[in-house]
């Protein structure tokens, strides 16, 4: 029925579902070919975009699992990840290829995507699978230190979908826009909500091309599908000014809090027409709950809920004794239905003590969140954030004892804590505390540079606070209230501040001050050690576009250039006198 229609559009590369569905036959006739129909996982190493669909659709195909990796992982996690998940096979792409013959592990074979044979037959290979067959593996940040695998089943999958569709009635007409990484949960759903219901599904890296481009994107496509976390939304919309998006009908927010001036945001720059979500969801128990907004919604002291129960799951509060919570109070956040995530890959006791069976012999079980929140009379959800020492960083959710991990492996660092906390914008940030072993101690810069050989970027926290000795209370106990907010000096780095020397590099200075929420950078300060990281940079880009009206791609910014350098480039982009502008 859709043979001959678009289903995936990236920078003028479409495939419709036929070529979709022929290449991902060729892959699983390969994958058959190299490893049989046994259901076991396949790790993915492509970059965001459009072979990532196909390489999935190929692994589900053959009756595997798949295991997508995000190339950009510190090299640490990425052998991780490869070693626990215990894939066998990896899937590559010509540019991924050199990286992943580097991290390729003893025994495990590698298919190129882009070299599939063309003499493989594109029919379907109508393979049996079961409802339950397991079909993807989606790593978090985990409690133990080490990231952990959620096992997602095709039955799981379906539901998912099948809520989306329900919930906001995906049609054939529409466009989704795939803005999250397809190692996410969220990307995941968002897939295949568009290929399950016969949409386009067109990926935005927004990486690579930040949000300066995504609003002339969004129209130019016709996308009429947005899905986002919180805090990529908001600044989405800081670099809108007068856009109209007549195409755009959803909306979808989530996976962080979701604020009253959120609300007012979409009301203030989006069509009459348009619909605005607000949802909650995890990897363990897909799209939980979802409240709809249109432009007559009142929001009331800023709290925004997340909505309604699905039809086919059961939203509960639990007291400390997990027991029903009293009407209106705060607990732990459980989920009970038959759709469920198994659990947690190669972690029976951990998934033993948060899904929890039907004491009374039925399928559905119940799945203890972490999360906190409160029901009104008619069952409509507040969230209130994590119980334990999970936080949303960027819509990414990371175990914090992950990062203090990492950082206690430092040979400088005696003892350290590490929190989520609000910057001044509302956005959530990991903060740092630190004993270093000796004074002075370590510099920012080189714990930096520790934290980036084994964490992503979302892991490594936006600032560092070094203490002499931790606060605690008159009992001994760490005084968490004790801790002092980051102040906006700028952090010690390993090199000394240079003052700006010219007025390009006084306005570069203030953009990055004021981005960052410091008082001074200096010209041969880098931008990730100042704390930067890719939201930050595309509110730096799209200032200096406004500045100096010069065009940057945001991974200039992202590979660690200084003020100096920007400076020079700029200048030489103007035209600029040599005597303007000094070089090093």
């Amino acid at each position: 029925m859709y043979l001959d229609r678009p289903a995936v559009n990236m920078g003028g590369r479409a495939l419709t579902y036929d070529e979709l569905n022929r290449t991902a036959n060729r892959l699983a006739r390969t994958i058959v070919d190299r490893q049989g129909e046994g259901n076991e996982p396949v790790a993915i190493f492509l970059d965001h975009g459009a072979p990532v669909i196909p390489a999935m659709l190929g692994i589900l195909k053959a009756g595997k699992i798949f295991v997508v990796i995000d190339p950009s992982f510190p090299e640490e996690r990425i052998h991780y990840l490869l070693a626990d998940s215990q894939a066998r096979l990896l899937i590559a792409g010509t540019g991924t290829l050199p990286l992943a013959k580097a991290n390729l592990q003893k025994g495990t074979r590698l298919i190129n995507i882009d070299e599939l044979e063309g003499s493989l037959v594109g029919e379907n290979l109508k393979l049996g699978l079961a409802p339950d067959s397991l079909a993807a593996l989606i790593y978090t940040s985990g409690s133990t230190g080490q990231p952990k695998g959620v096992i997602q089943t095709h039955r799981n999958i379906l539901h998912t979908i099948l809520r989306d569709t329900v919930a906001v009635h995906f049609s054939p007409r529409d466009r989704f826009a795939l803005l999250r990484s397809p190692s996410t949960s969220g990307a995941i759903a968002d897939l295949f909500d568009g290929l399950l219901n016969g949409a386009a599904v067109y990926p935005y890296s927004l990486a690579k091309d930040g949000f300066v481009r995504l609003a002339a994107w969004l129209i130019h496509e016709e996308i009429t599908v947005f899905d986002s976390v919180s805090s990529s939304f908001r600044h989405f919309v800081s670099a809108l000014s007068s856009e109209s998006f007549p195409h755009l009908r959803l909306l979808c927010i989530g996976g962080e809090p979701v604020y009253a001036n959120d609300v007012e945001i979409y009301k203030k720059y989006f069509a009459d027409e348009c619909i605005l979500a607000v949802r909650l969801g995890c990897g363990e128990a897909g799209k939980v709950s979802q409240y709809m907004i249109d432009k007559s919604t009142e929001i009331q002291n800023n709290d925004v809920p997340v909505g309604y129960a699905h039809e086919d799951l059961q939203i509960l509060i639990l007291d400390e004794d997990g027991e029903p919570a009293k009407a209106g109070a705060i607990g732990e956040i459980a989920i009970r239905s038959r759709f469920l995530s198994p659990g947690y890959w190669r972690m029976r006791e951990m998934t033993e003590s948060r899904f929890l069976s039907d004491p009374n012999g039925g399928d559905e079980r119940t799945y203890l969140s972490g999360d906190l929140g409160w029901l009104t009379d008619d069952g409509c959800l507040f969230h209130r954030g994590r119980k334990d020492s999970q936080t949303k960083i960027r819509g990414f959710q990371v175990e914090i004892a992950e990062v203090e991990r990492v950082l206690l492996q430092h040979d400088g660092v005696k003892e350290t804590i590490v929190i989520g906390q609000a910057d001044h914008a509302g956005e959530r940030r990991l903060v740092a505390y630190c004993v270093p072993h000796k004074w002075p101690g370590i510099t920012v810069s080189e714990l930096r540079r520790w934290l980036r050989k084994t964490l992503p970027e979302y892991m490594i926290p936006s600032a560092f606070v070094m203490l002499a000795a931790m606060p605690t209370t008159p009992a001994g106990k760490l005084d968490r209230h004790g801790l002092p907010v980051p102040d906006d000096t700028r952090p010690a780095l390993d090199n000394l501040y240079v003052a700006p020397r010219n007025p390009t590099e006084e306005k570069l200075a203030k953009i990055w001050a004021e981005v960052l929420e410091l008082k001074q950078v200096g010209i041969y300060d880098t931008f990730s050690d100042l704390g930067g990281h890719s939201l930050h940079a595309t509110q730096v880009i799209s200032r200096i576009v406004a500045e100096f009206k010069v065009e940057l791609p945001i991974d200039f910014l992202l590979n660690s250039p200084t003020i100096s350098e920007m400076a020079a480039v700029i200048a030489k982009s103007q035209g600029m006198p040599s005597d303007d502008i000094v070089l090093i």
